[in-house]
């Protein structure tokens, strides 16, 4: 998506979900401020969403909700079209 993210994961190990996000943001962060050529502007909200999954049921329809998200934002006609996805795979 042009302006968020959606995924699935699943942290490993020690690792915990906060920390796998901000390593994401982090790196994002500066790589795109770099060649935005910004500094000292946040680049990610401070918010973000995330969803325990419970089930196979549950799992599978995060799955499916993230795939279609760029169809329904009108960027593609398929989830399969939307290169960055899964989907497309």
């Amino acid at each position: 998506m042009p302006n968020h993210v959606h995924a699935v994961v699943q942290p490993l190990g020690k690792h915990s979900l906060a920390s796998v996000l901000h390593s994401w943001k982090s790196y994002s962060s500066n790589k795109a401020n770099r060649l935005l050529n910004r500094a000292g502007q946040p680049f990610w909200q401070r918010e973000s969403y995330d969803h325990w999954i419970r089930d196979e049921a549950d799992l599978a329809h995060c799955i499916r909700y993230t795939e279609e998200n760029p169809v329904k934002a009108k960027l593609c006609k398929r989830s399969t079209d939307w290169p960055w996805s899964s989907a497309s795979q």
